[in-house]
């Protein structure tokens, strides 16, 4: 299982990285977690073949970490040629958000009678979802988007890639990364506090408790890009890793 980072800035652009996606390329498929507005590009520079994402699986509804969506199912139908559903699976909320996006950006877009269909699941904490081979458990963040923010803790293939969005720090980071072959961290600034976001500095203290195998930190304001965590992964646009 390969996991491809296609975009791990912030919602400013920071590094001039694109937007929050990462695609997994795993046995039963491949997915993303989180589609943020620059996804496509992203995937059209990377060489990535988006007809075979079957699930797009969506930590908050901020445009950064969702805003790709509708480029994608616009692609799918007038230029990839997409026939295979694809699955959307995201916090309460998606079912209303997707299409509003879709209608704000392409009027008349979300009602047109399509090649593939768009299956939207909305998850709340606690209650795993399964599809596609994959199953995940979302689990309640502190980061207002208009609709609960979750990390995801997410397993397939026998491997179990969490990721905490964006939030500060709360309780359950712990619980959503423990003993995960990878956690993939908001590390947002070295350890000036900003509200809504999670610090290195508060992260690494608490990283015994998680125990992961690797980390790897995202979403890095210009202060953490320039200051890169030793001993640890710092994403950035195209980097592969393999589970």
């Amino acid at each position: 299982m390969r996991l491809h980072v296609l975009g791990c800035g912030d919602a400013f652009g920071s590094g001039g990285r694109f937007n929050t996606c990462f695609h997994v390329d795993a046995p039963g498929g491949a997915f993303l977690i989180d589609c943020g507005a620059s996804a496509l590009i992203a995937i059209r520079r990377f060489g990535v073949e988006p007809n075979r994402i079957r699930t797009v699986f969506l930590t908050h509804l901020h445009g950064d970490h969702f805003g790709g969506l509708p480029w994608l199912i616009l692609d799918g139908q007038l230029v990839s040629g997409r026939t295979e559903p694809l699955t959307v699976v995201g916090p309460p909320g998606t079912v209303e958000r997707l299409p509003a996006a879709m209608e704000v950006l392409f009027p008349g877009s979300s009602t047109v009678e399509r090649r593939f269909p768009v299956e939207v699941v909305e998850m709340e904490a606690g209650r795993p979802v399964e599809t596609g081979g994959v199953r995940a458990t979302a689990f309640t963040m502190r980061h207002p988007s208009g609709a609960p923010a979750h990390a995801l803790r997410i397993e397939a293939a026998g491997k179990v890639v969490s990721y905490t969005g964006d939030t500060e720090w709360v309780e359950d980071i712990v619980a959503a990364g423990r003993g995960a072959d990878l956690v993939i961290a908001e590390g947002y600034t070295v350890e000036r506090p900003v509200k809504f976001h999670l610090d290195w500095a508060t992260l690494k203290r608490r990283l015994p408790e998680i125990a992961p195998k690797r980390l790897m930190l995202t979403h890095m304001s210009p202060e953490m890009i320039a200051h890169p965590p030793d001993g640890y992964i710092a994403a950035e646009d195209g980097l592969v890793l393999t589970l």
